[in-house]
């Protein structure tokens, strides 16, 4: 799949991240403090290598939570972001937890690292965001080791932009958050400012996670596991509400 996003849509995906790392990073921190992160650690070590330090990175690290709760754990953790704002939450929350992650300013789609480094490469609410999906699978493939495996958690977020069945499913969300009287985590978001980034975004069009198994294999991964209910096990009650119509799916390919 090509891309023809322009630096002026890379700049608007930067910027919207950026003006959402504080509230995002608060959202993290309540994660890092509640039992989700247990939840979190102990699906994402069940679909990685066995072993008792794994050299991991995390792209699109955010304000880091994966990173820091994969650090806290023992492994070596390098986390890489393309927004400055995020790094700088990521970095602030890490210091607050006593542990060392090495963090990178970088792109998604080339990696600044050798071939073959990494046991883990893995991210949340990432892939839907790249402007050249397959270039970026190519590159996370080239990182990992043999036998490294690839762990990413993501949902169709915006496919109700173009598909009329999503967008009922995205509007009956937004009925059974005032119904079940819980917060509608789309009210605090400028979502007229992500749909537009959305509409030139090509994960955005497609029905995932069977775009991404196809392309996963054609790339080189031997094995493509994927759990479409992963949410029921991670989601809170009040994100299963709101996310009803896009649920979380996770994928795991071994190269």
């Amino acid at each position: 799949m090509q891309s023809c996003i322009n630096n002026e849509i890379l700049k608007s995906i930067t910027d919207y991240w950026d003006n959402r790392a504080q509230g995002y990073s608060e959202s993290n921190v309540a994660e890092l403090n509640s039992n989700k992160s247990t939840l979190w650690l102990e699906t994402i070590l069940s679909l990685a290598p066995q072993k008792s330090c794994l050299n991991i990175l995390d792209i699109g690290t955010g304000p880091g939570f994966f990173a820091i709760i994969l650090a806290k754990a023992g492994h070596n953790v390098t986390a890489i972001d393309a927004t400055t704002a995020m790094l700088e939450q990521a970095k602030h929350n890490a210091q607050q937890e006593n542990i060392t992650i090495e963090f990178m300013s970088g792109d998604a789609h080339q990696l600044p690292f050798a071939d073959n480094q990494f046991d883990l490469v893995i991210n949340r609410n990432v892939t839907w965001n790249l402007k050249d999906p397959l270039t970026a699978y190519q590159d996370w493939y080239r990182v990992l080791a043999p036998q490294g495996r690839l762990i990413v958690f993501d949902a169709n977020w915006y496919l109700h932009i173009f598909n009329d069945d999503y967008r009922q499913g995205y509007l009956n969300d937004r009925s059974n958050t005032q119904k079940m009287q819980v917060s509608d985590h789309y009210v605090n978001t400028d979502t007229k400012a992500m749909e537009d980034i959305a509409r030139q975004l090509p994960l955005s069009q497609v029905i995932r996670p069977q775009w991404d198994a196809k392309v996963l294999l054609d790339i080189g991964f031997n094995q493509c596991y994927i759990d479409t209910t992963i949410g029921e096990q991670l989601w809170s009650q009040e994100e299963k509400i709101n996310y009803g119509s896009t649920p979380m799916f996770v994928i795991m390919a071994r190269k």
